[in-house]
């Protein structure tokens, strides 16, 4: 005898409901395994019971399948936004695209002081006032980089002099040492210059070892005794 078809509707006994869901949920795994199996499919499932019990089974991880799921519907409606629709979407589309085009360059004209002529006394005090704040807030930014400016020029000023600084310690303490070394060396030359100069200097009296040896003592001594000589009268 066939097995009875049983009617799809809850069950109102509760622990005939509880020992159902029992089996049918571990059927329904087991399917889902073998599914994942038999024809290499990622299989996620998930299950809640009544009392808000989790059950679940994933092939390749829930978490994966679920990611997967998300964007793989994410894309689609994507395409279907993109790329289906009517015409007439279509041309809403444009039309409002071209509006808001439209709405900038008008916008931008007014900044530029153009084509004022439609606009009513209120839209022109709140263009003023927005090119207003568009200049403070343009001379408020050249404040603050000219500031920064300033500020990064007294840093390199402050460097500059600091390294000013070092090089002028450093030539005088070389300097100091050169003039030191010029001093003695002059200091050795003069007095080579004043030992040399004592016997070449003409008024300078030769030492007295060496009279006897002097030639003009000698051709004094003749001419002393040439003197000495009575002279020729001439007639």
């Amino acid at each position: 005898m066939g097995r009875g078809r049983v009617e799809l509707k809850r069950i109102e006994n509760k622990i005939n409901r509880q020992v159902t869901f029992s089996k049918r949920r571990n059927g329904l795994l087991k399917k889902a395994y073998e599914l994942s199996v038999l024809c290499d499919a990622e299989v996620a499932l998930i299950v809640f019971s009544s009392r808000g019990k989790l059950y679940e089974f994933g092939s390749a991880g829930v978490n994966k399948t679920l990611e997967k799921y998300h964007n793989c519907c994410h894309n689609a409606q994507d395409s279907n936004t993109s790329f289906g629709g009517e015409p007439q979407n279509w041309y809403q589309e444009m039309s409002r695209f071209k509006d808001k085009l439209e709405s900038l360059q008008r916008s931008q004209r007014h900044m530029l002081g153009e084509d004022l002529g439609p606009l009513s006394i209120k839209e022109l005090q709140q263009l003023e006032k927005q090119l207003e704040d568009s200049l403070s807030q343009a001379r408020h930014r050249k404040t603050q980089m000219m500031m920064e400016q300033m500020d990064e020029l007294r840093r390199k000023e402050r460097q500059l002099d600091e390294l000013n600084k070092k090089l002028k310690n450093k030539l005088e303490a070389e300097g100091c040492s050169n003039y030191r070394g010029v001093q003695t060396s002059w200091a050795t030359d003069a007095a080579i210059t004043s030992d040399s100069g004592a016997l070449s200097t003409p008024n300078a009296e030769p030492p007295a070892a060496a009279v006897d040896c002097e030639p003009t003592l000698q051709i004094g001594f003749v001419a002393a005794e040439a003197a000495a000589k009575p002279r020729r009268s001439k007639h």
